[in-house]
């Protein structure tokens, strides 16, 4: 046991993930298995386990030769609830369950991490984890800001772990297809990608409170300054203020732009800019309900997003979506599927799975697609296994979770920002560069 634990948490990561056909992704019997590997099972430690995680911990503990042995979160209400979501899986065991995610990492049994925490958990529990020795699986955003976005892309490298970005449609059989023939010219040179969200948010008003016996509030804050606890915002609306969120461009926009990103084969833009703001409703809100980011990359290539979170008509045909316009026509995805249109609209190609788990439901906040979480999840397990670079590896995450977080600071700060297209850094803007990381609670500061 002791040389199989080693073998896992030791593989360095010498090679680079490929794209791969469809059939490579699970789609039979067969390749499935292939997907799997070797016979060793992985103990995965779930942290953060309401909404997505309670779900996710399932997707876990259904890959064949993995156990869910850990359950982590500071909310003692939800532990018996998961704990019945996986009975009802493959699993046979009952997880252990620790409050303090600093106790759990010094558990040498556990050998991946699985993250679903709030949004400034993210990458300082990643930098955490590798230190400890895990590979990491992290929802999206990678990070709250772009600093320790960097430094987890750093800590992932020197300490050799494989760390996934938890955006699914990497993983997409069908989609990766439609992105090669984005590569091999099927509309032409691409030029723009157009990618939107919309919803129906409703008000949301925050009022002070006691802190409820369920909660361990101040492990909640950890990695930020402390601030008074206020009912309303935990478990979800935390997401749309700054000091634990980061608002509908990373809560969803990061999926799209990741895609987005991906046709358009850029990395870094070399300028930002975005308006909107809080238009629907005067309440606690302060992201933007209504907003629109535009990227500028080298080579004349542009990308959009556009988000109506409380307005939930929807564009195209969809609630959310990515068109790329190229020189000979167009290509549409929104999730595991594509369609390819001529210039003048009309279709020439449709690729889909048809009904099944492959299916996306671009508002569910749980699990929009059953299919891909569990391709990715297979994927993530697969990369440990085969000492490789994962579908989403860390620093592909990074360079679309800061797409994102860039256009939020031109939001803040009012104005175009302009980018070194090297690494992302901002040029000649004191007042944008300030944000580009934040202050942590004492002893909470993510390091090296």
């Amino acid at each position: 046991m002791t040389r199989r634990r080693d073998f896992i948490k030791n593989i360095g990561l010498g090679t680079v993930g490929i794209s791969l056909s469809p059939a490579a992704f699970g789609l039979s019997a067969k390749s499935y298995r292939n997907i799997i590997g070797a016979n060793e099972r992985i103990h995965v430690a779930c942290i953060g386990l309401n909404g997505r995680g309670n779900g996710m911990a399932k997707v876990f503990a259904n890959q064949q030769n993995t156990e869910v042995s850990w359950l982590c979160d500071v909310d003692n209400r939800v532990f018996s609830k998961v704990i019945r979501t996986l009975s009802e899986s493959n699993q046979k065991t009952t997880p252990k369950t620790e409050k303090d995610c600093r106790k759990l990492l010094q558990n040498k049994d556990i050998d991946a991490i699985y993250i679903a925490t709030p949004d400034h958990w993210h990458a300082p529990l990643t930098i955490m984890g590798c230190q400890a020795g895990k590979h990491v699986y992290v929802e999206k955003p990678l990070s709250h800001n772009p600093h320790e976005g960097e430094l987890a892309v750093a800590v992932a490298r020197r300490y050799k772990k494989v760390v996934q970005m938890g955006a699914q449609r990497r993983s997409a059989p069908i989609l990766t297809q439609g992105i090669e023939q984005l590569h091999k010219g099927i509309i032409g040179r691409v030029y723009m990608a157009k990618t939107w969200y919309t919803n129906t948010r409703k008000a949301n008003f925050l009022k002070p409170a006691a802190i409820p016996s369920w909660l361990d509030y101040d492990l909640w804050q950890g990695p930020a300054p402390r601030m008074p606890y206020k009912e309303g915002l935990i478990h979800y609306n935390w997401h749309w203020f700054w000091h634990w969120g980061t608002g509908e461009a990373l809560n969803n926009g990061t999926h799209e732009v990741d895609v987005a990103r991906w046709g358009l084969g850029v990395d870094f833009p070399i300028r930002v800019s975005s308006m909107g703001g809080r238009y629907q409703y005067k309440d606690d809100w302060e992201t933007p309900d209504t907003q629109i980011v535009t990227l500028e990359y080298p080579g004349n290539v542009m990308l959009m997003w556009e988000n109506r979170s409380s307005n939930g008509r929807k564009i195209e045909g969809g609630d959310r979506g990515i068109i790329f316009y190229g020189e000979n026509g167009s290509l549409d995805t929104g999730g595991d599927a594509y369609k390819v249109y001529d210039l003048n609209g009309k279709l020439v190609k449709e690729v889909n799975p048809g009904s099944g788990e492959a299916q996306m439901d671009g508002r569910n906040t749980s699990s929009p697609s059953l299919g891909l979480d569990n391709l990715h999840v297979a994927d993530f397990l697969n990369a440990m296994r085969e000492n490789r670079r994962p579908n989403c590896d860390v620093e592909t995450g990074y360079k679309s979770t800061v797409a994102m977080q860039l256009g939020n600071i031109s939001w803040r700060v009012g104005r175009d920002i302009k980018l070194d297209p090297q690494n992302g850094h901002i040029l000649n803007d004191p007042e944008a560069q300030k944000l580009w990381q934040r202050t942590y609670q004492s002893g909470w500061e993510p390091r090296l």
